[in-house]
């Protein structure tokens, strides 16, 4: 660095030529010096070393100046939104800081795949062991979580095994977040709670790696709320509502000027907007996220009375949400304020397009009579139950895939975020806990505070507090995981192995859980899908063999069967007869693959090293039978007759 430079003589004051003058890089002015060293080519490396070479160069790449800012808003774009601008900060801190997290969080992501590949049940468990490694790091959040999505973001087919973990410690993570911002919601005095900013917070929890935030959805209504003013200045041009600007809090006290904001809203929101309610498609859980009721223009009446409400409330209408019994209403007091009476409001049915209703109309809705006390408006709070009571029946609804499952889990542990005392649900994620075999010590807390609150569930809490002691009793002396060597006697007849891209040919096998919770469903055929383990022989239970009519199968149950990861999401058990290789293999989108595999190359997958553990023989064996599938030799190339798996060549 100390790189001299030869500047041509001048003449002195007697005519007499001086020795040429020699500069160094260290001469030049300290601004120009920070503006060299911050080329882009050069890395915190080669920082390190420049500032190691003399002291004028460490002074120049000091902490909090230029060259270490330049260096960590290089390497970590993202988290520039977290540093105001021209903000004095030590960057080297930030950044040695920043690095050692992401190395920190590598490891934990690393140490999860053996954990959680050999103890799937306690998922729960791992998760919590991780998220307590990371937050023992003292390090800010966001610095772990920008680590997660720079693992994410990598090379598409690669490193699945590290990006599946990283996605679920990453899931984990912002859940965490997402409940203590829940908890300070719930803590606010009720008139400082919005409807708007509860149901954003459920459609967070429930999609914690979605872009899903208060403003991006406030500033979407707020575009509506401006085509409503437009609307409403053609019709009234002195209407107090087009007066009040973003945020601003104010009340229409005239009702008919109010009549005429509901009438410019309707017809903004239902007939030029189209928004409307999802009746072919109800129990879709889109239909209760809010970001997708904005996005499809579509829900369920408590999703969009949540977007009619926010809107009425910014033109100066006031309204109250009614927990109406099976369909949720609106209701817009048509008398003088804080009136009991039920027929002294106008009830607002959003789901119906924003029909107006009399207290007699709204029985013809469900068909029967109600008291009076369902008519009556509800608190914020109480919002969020239904619309997580909503998301919770439709995980029960579904099919037993981890994806109701994870529905099901997330919407019981919102819900009793809320409500931590409600027993009947209390009772219902306990028994899905042990049912999944997931985090057998949550099971023991939450029976413990079910006793305590309920003693008469003596017999169903003692029920399930034998067996989860006797699931941890196992725990603690696991078998070791089953080693399948494909020489094995028994085995001479698999014919397929780990990681090949298949199609279905039948349609006789049924969808699995990955805890193997076995749900029959509408048999499906022709589906691809890419193999994760197999057996010899059918190893599932003969009431399973013969729901599935399995014995109708030329070779029955005495053929080996093959697990596999379906393109549709589904995990599925298939009999070798029904499969075949893929004639043009690809991708398998589905959430496990990162699991069992560390890549995608063109032609199948690579299992990752917990895979390989339990098939030490399948890598070979699939790199053969691509290589004779996939890459065969050009027409008069004569090949060796004994190829392996010669009998699966594709037929030319």
């Amino acid at each position: 660095m100390a790189t001299s430079v030869a500047v041509e003589g001048s003449s002195s004051i007697n005519g007499i030529i001086s020795e040429p003058e020699i500069k160094k890089l260290t001469d030049l002015p300290a601004e120009l010096l920070e503006y060299i060293l911050c080329f882009s080519v050069l890395k915190h490396v080669d920082i390190c070393n420049v500032s190691c070479s003399c002291k004028r160069l460490h002074d120049v790449c000091h902490g909090r100046g230029k060259v270490w800012e330049h260096q960590y808003k290089l390497r970590w774009p993202r988290l520039q939104k977290y540093y105001r601008h021209n903000e004095c900060c030590d960057w080297l801190k930030e950044y040695r800081t920043r690095h050692t997290v992401g190395l920190q969080i590598r490891r934990t992501v690393v140490s999860i795949s053996k954990r959680f590949f050999t103890e799937v049940p306690c998922i729960g468990q791992v998760l919590g062991d991780s998220f307590a490694e990371i937050e023992s790091l003292g390090a800010p959040e966001h610095f772990c979580v920008d680590e997660l999505l720079s693992i994410l973001n990598t090379d598409r087919s690669k490193s699945l095994t590290l990006k599946y973990y990283a996605k679920k410690i990453l899931y984990f993570l912002r859940q965490q977040t997402i409940l203590r911002s829940l908890k300070t919601f719930l803590e606010l005095p009720p008139e400082q709670q919005s409807a708007l900013e509860g149901a954003v917070l459920v459609d967070q929890y429930c999609n914690p790696l979605a872009d899903v935030s208060l403003e991006s959805i406030s500033s979407q209504l707020d575009e509506i709320t401006d085509k409503v003013q437009k609307m409403l200045k053609i019709k009234n041009p002195s209407h107090p509502s087009l007066r009040a600007g973003p945020g601003s809090c104010f009340s229409v006290k005239d009702l008919e000027l109010q009549r005429q904001a509901v009438s410019a809203l309707n017809s903004v929101l239902f007939e030029q907007l189209q928004y409307k309610g999802n009746e072919f498609d109800y129990y879709n859980p889109l239909n209760s996220y809010i970001h997708q009721v904005i996005l499809r223009r579509t829900g369920i009446p408590i999703s969009l009375s949540v977007v009619y409400l926010t809107l009425a409330k910014r033109l100066g209408v006031h309204l109250e949400p009614v927990n109406f019994p099976n369909h949720f209403l609106l209701r817009w007091c048509q008398k003088q304020a804080g009136s009991g009476d039920i027929y002294d409001f106008v009830y607002i049915d959003a789901f119906g397009k924003g029909k107006q209703l009399t207290a007699k109309e709204c029985e013809y809705l469900i068909g029967h009579q109600v008291t009076a006390d369902y008519y009556s408006a509800i608190s914020t709070t109480e919002v969020l139950l239904r619309m997580v009571g909503n998301l919770l029946n439709i995980g029960k609804r579904g099919e037993g895939n981890e994806k109701s499952y994870q529905l099901l889990r997330d919407s019981l542990d919102l819900y009793l975020s809320i409500n931590p005392d409600n027993v009947q649900y209390l009772l219902l994620q306990a028994r899905l806990y042990f049912h999944l075999g997931i985090w057998p010590e949550k099971v023991l807390d939450i029976l413990q505070h079910i006793q305590a609150l309920d003693p008469s569930q003596h017999g169903a809490v003692g029920y399930l507090v034998q067996h989860t002691l006797e699931h941890i009793q196992h725990k603690k002396h696991p078998a070791e995981p089953e080693v399948k060597q494909r020489g094995a006697p028994e085995h001479l007849d698999v014919q397929f192995s780990v990681g090949l891209i298949m199609k279905h040919k039948r349609h006789t096998d049924v969808p699995i859980s990955l805890n193997l919770v076995v749900v029959p469903v509408v048999p499906r055929s022709g589906y691809n899908c890419v193999i994760y383990g197999w057996d010899p022989k059918c190893t599932m239970s003969q009431e399973w063999i013969t729901t599935m009519r399995v014995n109708q199968l030329p070779s029955g149950p005495n053929q080996p069967f093959y697990n596999v990861l379906v393109q549709d999401g589904t995990c599925r058990y298939a009999a070798q007869e029904n499969l075949e290789p893929h004639s043009a293999p690809l991708e398998i989108g589905h959430p496990e693959v990162g699991r069992y595999f560390s890549q995608f190359c063109e032609s199948h997958y690579v299992a990752n090293e917990d895979l390989q553990t339990r098939y030490p023989d399948d890598t070979v064996e699939t790199l053969g039978t691509v290589a004779q599938l996939y890459h065969r030799p050009s027409p008069g190339h004569h090949s060796a007759a004994t190829e392996p798996n010669s009998h699966l060549a594709m037929p030319v």
